[in-house]
Order: C-alpha cells, then sequence, then structure tokens
C-alpha cells in the first residue's frame, strides 16, 4: 500500500512538473523584481531609458502602494475615505531584461498585461505601442522585436491625464473611495508565445432548448493553413460531480478564411447552468497539434419574462449586492479566483444571487468564480457622469472599452446583464448608440441604457432591456407612488420615503410604481441604512489603505464623553438596520412582477464619507448583527411572508393577516403545507395553524388569510409569528406588540404632568415633588432635533450637502435609539435595546433634547444615537433629581398620538414607575442649574461641504 501511495505521489508530482515545463515552454513568466522610477514630471523616455535612471526596484503583479513607492502619507484628518499610505498620480516606468529562446524564432509572440492602467511599451528603447484597456486585459504583439536572444522590456504607466477626465475620481474603476487610482500591473503577466497560425478568438454561444452551441472561431494567419488541416471540438464538464463528455467533431479548414462558425450539439443529456446548478463546460478547440485554446461556458438562456427574469425559462428574482471595488488590504481589485469565490460564498450564504459592478467591470477571475458559484453578474462601464454627442474623445474611450468586455468576459455563463455607467444623464442617443452596438455584437445578455439614469425621474426609456431605478418617473409632492425603493435621502424624497414616514405595515409594496412598466425593474441601491461604526474594525487594515476616518470619528466620540458607549451606539443602530433591511426587501418581494432589487449593501462603502450601510464590514467579514440562516429568512429563493396591517395591537383586536410565499425555487411548493404559530419570548404557543399549499406557480403566490387569537393577552408583551414551509428550511418571522385593552391612560395625584417648568412646577419640585415634563418643541428648538424612525440615510456630512444645495430640508441624521430594556420604566412597556416598530408613533412625534453640556456620565434613559459627524448626546426621555423633586422629561408628544395602543402603553409606563420607589434619579442638579443646561446653546462643529456627481 504504502508503495502505491509513493508511485501515486510521483506521478501526480511529475504530472505538473510537466505542466509546469510545458507553460514554460510557450510563456515567459514577468512576475518578480522589475527595475522602477517614479516620473511625475513626464520627462519621457530618452531621459529615462539609460540605466542610471532605475535606481528603485519594485515587484509585480503590484501596484506603487503595495511596494510602498510614492508619497508617504501626510494628511491624515480625511473622513471622506480610507487613506493611501502610499500614493502617487502621474508616469511610472518598469524596467526588466527577458530572454527569448531560440525556438521562439519565427513565432507569433505576445505579451500580455492583464490589468493595468493606459501603457506605453519600448522593447530595447524603441517604441511599440500603446494601449489604454483599463477595463479588459492589454495585448502587445512583439513578434517582430522579440528575436532570440536578450531583450529589454520597458513600460510606461500612467494613472493620470490618461483617459477621459469624467472617469478619474467617480468611476470605480479609480475614485479614491474605494478601489483607489492606483498605478502598476496586477494579474497575469507574460510573455506568450504561438505559431503565426494560431486560434485567435472563440465565442460560444449556447442554446439551452437544441442542447448546442453556435462556436465563432476566428483564425490569425489563415494564410498558413494547409491542405486538410482541421479544427476539432469536443467540450466536458469540470466542476461537477456528474462528469459529461461530448464525442470529438471536426471541421475542415479553408485557406485564407478568418472567420468560423459552427453549430455543435452537445447531446440530449446536456446539463443546464443556473443559479441553482452551476454546471460549466470547457469547450476544447484545436488547430490539428498547432494550437489549442480552451473556452469555459455555461449552457443557460438569461431573458426576460414578462415584467421578470427567466433563467432557462424559469421565473427568478434577482437578489443583488452592489459591488464598488472594496479590497482594503489591496486598494485594487482582486485577480484570483479564490478570493471572488469567498466573497460569493459568503454572499449566497445571505441568499444573494447576483452581483451589480458599480461603473466598473470585474476582471476574468471574478467572471469565473461567478460562473462557478451560480451568480448572476452586471457589470458596467467604468463612467459616471453625463453624455455628450459632442464628447468624441470621451464616446470613442467608452464604445472602445464596451467592446472589449463583450468579447473578452463574454462567454462566461454569470455575464447576464450589462449597463452603461451609475446614475447617467445628457444625450439619450449616444446611449442608444452604444447599447445598439454591444447588442449588435453580443446577444447573450441583457442591455440597460445605465443604473438610476435621470435619477429615475425619466421612467422607462424603450431600448432598454430592464429597468435599474428608485423611481419609476416623478411623483406628486408628498407621496410616493412612483418609488420601487422604501427609503431615500430628505434630497430625493418626502420624509425619507415610504418607511420612515409610513405607518409601519407589511401590505404597502411597489405595483403602483411598476404598473405601466413593460419589462423588469431592479430596484436601484435598496436600503443605505447606516450603521455606527465598530471601532474594532480599525485593527485589520493591515495593508495600504487606514482608516484614518475612523479614528477620528473615535476620538470625536471621545470628546464628546461618549466613548463608553461606542459598542452599544454599533450594535443598537446595527440591530435596527437589519430589521430595516427586512421591511425593504420584503417590499420588493411581496411585489407582484417584480425583477428584484440592487442591495447597498451588504457590506460597507469607505468612501463618499464614509459610508457603514453594511451587515457586513468592509472585509466581507461578519459584524455579528444577524447570522446568515436568520437573514435568509427574509432573502432567499423562498420567502414565507406574512401581509399585516400593522405590528402594534390590543387585545380586544381580531388580528386578520394573509400568508404568501415568494417562491423563486426550481420545484413547485404544491402539496405541502405551511405551520404558522404565536409564540411568546419564552417559547409558550398562544396560537398555531396550517394551511395547505395548492399552487404550481413560481413567483408570488398566495396561500390563505388567518387569524391569530390574541384575547387572551393580559400584560403588554411582544409575541413572535413564525412562518415555517413544512419538510423545507424556509422560515420567517415577525414581531407582534400585544397591549391589554384597558390600557387608558391613567391619572395618578402624586404626579405633576406640565409642558412648561413654570413658577409653580419649580416650586413642587423643590419641596420635593414628582414631575413629568413634554417641553413645548417651539421654545427649544436650539437645544433640539427633529425625530428620525429610520437611521439616517447613507451618511449625514453627504446629504446634508445635498439638501441644501436644493433647497430640501435636512435629515435629522440620527440612528436610531439606545434603549436599557432592564430599566424599571420599562415593565410596561416591553422593548429591547433598539429601536423597532412599536417606537414608530413615539419617535416621529419627538425632538429629541441636546444634553451635550450635561455631565459626562449622565446617560438618558432613552437616549437617541447621533451620526459621526455631530457626535451629540441627545435624550428622547431623561431623568433628574432637582432640588428635593424628582423630574422626567419626554421628548416626544405622545398626546397627539395617544390613539395609538403602543403609545398610551409607552405613557402609562412611565406614569407607572414615576409613582413607585423605583423612580429615584440619580444625577441632582438645582433648578437655575438644570435650566440653565436646558437653555444654553449648543455649538456644532463646522461640517464640511461633500459634492456627489448625481446631484451637479
Amino acid at each position: 500500500m504504502v508503495r502505491k501511495i509513493y508511485l501515486l505521489v510521483v506521478l501526480v508530482l511529475c504530472a505538473i512538473t510537466g505542466m509546469r515545463a510545458q507553460e514554460e515552454l510557450f510563456r515567459i513568466n514577468l512576475e518578480g523584481l522589475w527595475q522602477f522610477k517614479l516620473d511625475p514630471d513626464g520627462v519621457g523616455i530618452a531621459e529615462n531609458y539609460a540605466e542610471k535612471s532605475f535606481t528603485e526596484q519594485i515587484i509585480l503583479p503590484g501596484t506603487t502602494d503595495t511596494n510602498k513607492k510614492g508619497n508617504p502619507i501626510i494628511k491624515k484628518d480625511e473622513t471622506t475615505n480610507l487613506s493611501r499610505l502610499f500614493s502617487y498620480v502621474g508616469k511610472a516606468w518598469y524596467k526588466k531584461t527577458v530572454e527569448i529562446p531560440q525556438k521562439w524564432k519565427g513565432k507569433y509572440i505576445r505579451l500580455m498585461l492583464e490589468r493595468t492602467k493606459p501603457t506605453c511599451v519600448w522593447i530595447d528603447g524603441v517604441e511599440v505601442g500603446r494601449n489604454d484597456n483599463i477595463s479588459t486585459c492589454q495585448i502587445y504583439d512583439l513578434s517582430n522585436q522579440l528575436v532570440p536572444g536578450k531583450h529589454e522590456i520597458t513600460i510606461m504607466i500612467d494613472n493620470g491625464k490618461s483617459v477621459p477626465p469624467q472617469l478619474i475620481g467617480y468611476s470605480h474603476a479609480f475614485t479614491e473611495s474605494t478601489q483607489t487610482n492606483w498605478n502598476g500591473i496586477i494579474g497575469n503577466m507574460y510573455l506568450e508565445v504561438k505559431n503565426r497560425l494560431h486560434i485567435k478568438e472563440v465565442q460560444v454561444y449556447p442554446d439551452v432548448y437544441k442542447k448546442s452551441v453556435r462556436v465563432r472561431v476566428n483564425i490569425a494567419s489563415p494564410e498558413k493553413i494547409k491542405k486538410n488541416t482541421e479544427l476539432i471540438l469536443y467540450a466536458e464538464t469540470w466542476n461537477t460531480k456528474t462528469r459529461y463528455k461530448t464525442k470529438a467533431k471536426s471541421y475542415r479548414l479553408t485557406k485564407m478564411q478568418e472567420e468560423y462558425e459552427f453549430d455543435y450539439d452537445l447531446g440530449s443529456d446536456a446539463l443546464l447552468w443556473s443559479e441553482f446548478h452551476p454546471v460549466l463546460y470547457k469547450l476544447h478547440v484545436q488547430i490539428g497539434d498547432v494550437d489549442e485554446q480552451i473556452v469555459n461556458f455555461g449552457l443557460r438562456e438569461f431573458k426576460t419574462s414578462g415584467t421578470q427574469f427567466a433563467i432557462n425559462g424559469h421565473k427568478t428574482f434577482l437578489r443583488g449586492k452592489h459591488d464598488a471595488c472594496v479590497f482594503p488590504l489591496t486598494g485594487h481589485t482582486a485577480m484570483d479566483v479564490e478570493t471572488w469565490q469567498h466573497y460569493f460564498r459568503v454572499a449566497k450564504s445571505y441568499g444573494i444571487n447576483h452581483y451589480r459592478f458599480h461603473s466598473w467591470c470585474p476582471p476574468e477571475a471574478c467572471f469565473l468564480a461567478a460562473d462557478m458559484e451560480g451568480i448572476y453578474i452586471q457589470a458596467e462601464l467604468p463612467f459616471w457622469g453625463a453624455f455628450n454627442k459632442n464628447d468624441k474623445y470621451l464616446n470613442s474611450f467608452l464604445t472602445k472599452e464596451g467592446i472589449n468586455i463583450q468579447n473578452e468576459y463574454g462567454n462566461h455563463a454569470s455575464f447576464v446583464m450589462f449597463a452603461l455607467g451609475n446614475e447617467l444623464g445628457g444625450d439619450l442617443d449616444v446611449m442608444k448608440d452604444l447599447i445598439n452596438t454591444f447588442r449588435s455584437i453580443d446577444d447573450r445578455r441583457l442591455y440597460a441604457f445605465g443604473s438610476n439614469n435621470y435619477l429615475g425621474f425619466k421612467g422607462y426609456l424603450p431600448g432598454e432591456d430592464f429597468l435599474v431605478t428608485c423611481r419609476i418617473g416623478g411623483e406628486q409632492p408628498g407621496t410616493f407612488n412612483t418609488h420601487v425603493r422604501a427609503s431615500f435621502s430628505f434630497a430625493d424624497a418626502y420624509d425619507g420615503g415610504y418607511l420612515n414616514h409610513t405607518y409601519p405595515n407589511t401590505t404597502m409594496d411597489f405595483s403602483s410604481a411598476i404598473a405601466g412598466c413593460k419589462i423588469p425593474v431592479v430596484s436601484f441601491e435598496t436600503g443605505q441604512y447606516q450603521i455606527y461604526p465598530n471601532y474594532k474594525e480599525i485593527e485589520k487594515y493591515k495593508g495600504v489603505l487606514y482608516p484614518y476616518n475612523m479614528e477620528i470619528f473615535k476620538n470625536r466620540l471621545a470628546e464628546a464623553g461618549m466613548l463608553k458607549q461606542a459598542d452599544n451606539f454599533f450594535r443598537a443602530s446595527g440591530k435596527w438596520a437589519v430589521e430595516l433591511y427586512k421591511a425593504e426587501i420584503e417590499m420588493d418581494l411581496r411585489t407582484d412582477g417584480f425583477g428584484g432589487f440592487h442591495l447597498l449593501d451588504l457590506q460597507d462603502y469607505p468612501g463618499q464619507g464614509s459610508a457603514y450601510v453594511g451587515i457586513l464590514d468592509a472585509f466581507m467579514d461578519s459584524k455579528e448583527l444577524i447570522t446568515p440562516e436568520k437573514w435568509r429568512g427574509f432573502c432567499c429563493e423562498t420567502v414565507p411572508l406574512l401581509i399585516i396591517d400593522k405590528f402594534c395591537w390590543s387585545s380586544d383586536e381580531q388580528i386578520s393577516a394573509i400568508i404568501k410565499i415568494a417562491n423563486y425555487t426550481e420545484e413547485s411548493l404544491n402539496g405541502k403545507s405551511v405551520i404558522w404559530k404565536l409564540k411568546s419570548l419564552q417559547g409558550k404557543i398562544l396560537d398555531k395553524g396550517s394551511l395547505e399549499i395548492s399552487s404550481k406557480d413560481v413567483g408570488l403566490i398566495e396561500i390563505g388569510r388567518i387569524h391569530p387569537n390574541i384575547s387572551d393577552v393580559d400584560k403588554a408583551q411582544r409575541l413572535d409569528l413564525e412562518i415555517n414551509i413544512v419538510g423545507t428550511s424556509y422560515q420567517n418571522t415577525y414581531g407582534l406588540w400585544i397591549y391589554p385593552s384597558n390600557n387608558v391612560i391613567r391619572q395618578f395625584t402624586d404626579i405633576i404632568i406640565t409642558d412648561t417648568l413654570g413658577e409653580k412646577v419649580i416650586e413642587e419640585l423643590k419641596n420635593g415633588g414628582k414631575v413629568l415634563w413634554f417641553p413645548k418643541h417651539k421654545l427649544y428648538e436650539k437645544q433640539t432635533i427633529a425625530g428620525l424612525f429610520q437611521t439616517d440615510y447613507w451618511n449625514y456630512r453627504m446629504f446634508k450637502t445635498i439638501s441644501e444645495n436644493n433647497k430640501k430640508p435636512v435629515s435629522p441624521g440620527t440612528l436610531g435609539i439606545l434603549v436599557n430594556p432592564e430599566h424599571p420604566l420599562f415593565n410596561d412597556f416591553p422593548t429591547d435595546f433598539h429601536t423597532d416598530w412599536q417606537w414608530f408613533s413615539i419617535i416621529k412625534q419627538s425632538y429629541p433634547m441636546i444634553l451635550d453640556k450635561f455631565p459626562s456620565q449622565y446617560t438618558p434613559i432613552v437616549q437617541v444615537i447621533d451620526n459621526i459627524e455631530r457626535n451629540h448626546k441627545l435624550g428622547l426621555l431623561f431623568e433628574l433629581a432637582v432640588n428635593k423633586g424628582k423630574l422626567l422629561i419626554c421628548m416626544a408628544d405622545l398626546k397627539t398620538v395617544k390613539d395609538k395602543p403602543e403609545v398610551r402603553q409607552f405613557y402609562n409606563s412611565i406614569l407607572q414607575y414615576m409613582h413607585s420607589d423605583s423612580f429615584d434619579p440619580e444625577f441632582r442638579f438645582d433648578v437655575d442649574t438644570l435650566i440653565n443646561l436646558l437653555r444654553s446653546e449648543t455649538k456644532t462643529e463646522q461640517i464640511e461641504i461633500l459634492e456627489n456627481r448625481s446631484y451637479k
């Protein structure tokens, strides 16, 4: 046995060695040390070519950042984005000596640079060409320059004024917000030799119904085709347990004919590619023993089906993630399959099946990993701005980039959608011409003019296959009827949109918005719910980027005396953001005929003022706010949905709700059953029932109506309504808050309730009385801010600027509330430590008090979490001992919303607490000191302006 294992190991090692030797026979790897010189003045080849000019060395693949070349960081007060520890913009020179073997004589030789910035190449001091591809590899034909012997390859790379200026600073191919504008070469880099007669390009067009592919082959040097030369095709699966190989088929080549097209049958048992079964084939294309090219492809068809999408004729729903090229350790996109596979697997564990690459196109490794993991990709041109028909340079550059993208990545099964960029404007005819050009080249995917063009105000425009947008046309003031997103900035929508404005429910959807649209609608940048930073993340930044922004935010909180609360702010805002994402995703799922959504985001975005909007951090690691299993309860291929008018109920009310299922699996649920249970948090079942599923449909299906009984509830409590599809892992849970039917606001003779701290009230406090004070908002406008239910959108700084520039209201900018649920005040008002749906009416009628001048140790009972720019200590409910008396201050006008059972219960809980012996405030002030503290104006640090291209 030992001998057999030894022989097997030897054979494997020999095979690996043979493969490497074979590769070395046809390639010269250019990775490793290169001579190097920065050229900020751009003096040119004549001065820089001399040996003495190249005084430094650099490792490639890599960048000036990863090699610590360029300008060391001086400015460490940047809060807009992560900071580059070494930055450089301009020309840089790279030189290496290579030896071309004798066997390469007379052959086709090419230089391949997988991803870089615009380059110019010299061989032995003679310029041989220029290339400005940034979305695809750069290829140089060096057949005539690289004769056998030693040669010097010199490459000048310019990440300065080498592309249209609109791309720098905004496109995620360049922006410092995420990928950075690096200089260098990443990915594969090598010299490769082929026979003059070789396969130049292979494109594979699948037909899922015929179980065949149309193969287009482009031959280089067709004049060298000899008589009886054949092209041989065969295919085999390679990433599945089910091995499948087709019979080889040969085709006769004709001298001087460069292009060929064949229909190649894969057989009736051929396997299809989808998110559920990402089966891939390798197509081997050979010209005898002269050349071979292997192309990966999947047998799939991704089309529209009415207002939704279909994969291989099966309706699907896009659960997408926005990708802005966030790689904090390298400052550039990952170029290896393994990293992308890891990212996609993490995303899929959270129910994601789709990626939108915002204003950039990922590399080959990403497409291949997506092929392997079953992810639907929307790639984009590296553009965010406005088209102008007279800008020939920009239009020509983007046309070239788009054609390259279609040709280089077009065979990938995952590449199903393409758009021209992000939030575009300007000449529509230019967009149409670009899409027509790309569609004529490749019809294997769907095309859109862009993502959220014209900010959605123009709605659907003929010529697009699908529409990515936040709204479909302009809405009437104060309405949301055209919205296909539940959250907006205050600059974009009245009161921040559906979720911040509307009394909580699970009945509202986007049906009215999509009613007039004939193509699938994908919700643009869904969510953007801000989460307070987790400062423990700082220690993870060990690469080219450092979070000085996070250190500054942390220091600001320390200066405000609240650093000890940082973790609580993070967890409370994060848990609430999860609930908001759940609500928004479910609005998408319960909209019949909806196409899908692009989250912004599953992970944090470290730029544009620092937008911590992810349930994962910038490294795609969990923030431990929710498990993937819990997230999949409302975001996966099959989601049980509860359709209910509200979350808060009196026990004398009859609950009536509908159960629906958003079903986008490959199999019918017909014949299965749904079990629902109404449970206490301790696990006691108060009511339960079951419904049979009698539908074979795919999509949104209605199961039936339920009437959970709450009449026996005699104490305020939260109950969970669980919905399970029997025999599956699909489960969803909804919190319901039930209050006793007799919760009228009580009266206590020992408590004075007032809205004015007048002389009589002050006298009561001095004499030991109890006072519940609702300060009049108008008297304290300079000492208070407005109430915001959801967490602030994206980040406060950017949309404060945008709102002010557009003369729109500025968001209150807060991130939810922080509560101590064990405080005796909440004995009769059950709550978690964070905002939840029962707080809506209370918070919407609130005007939190700025308590910055209170002692640093002072913490309100209900504290509103402020944003990282202001860092106010904000009190919604707080208590004080005043002279001999006791004062509780409520910064919410409860009387205006006392028709709601949760508000009455909250009011009663306050009064019951004040009436009890537990009402014993820790901090004591005399009346005059308190009045001075509350009346004093609070200075807010100047918040810097932060512009956004889409709003200029």
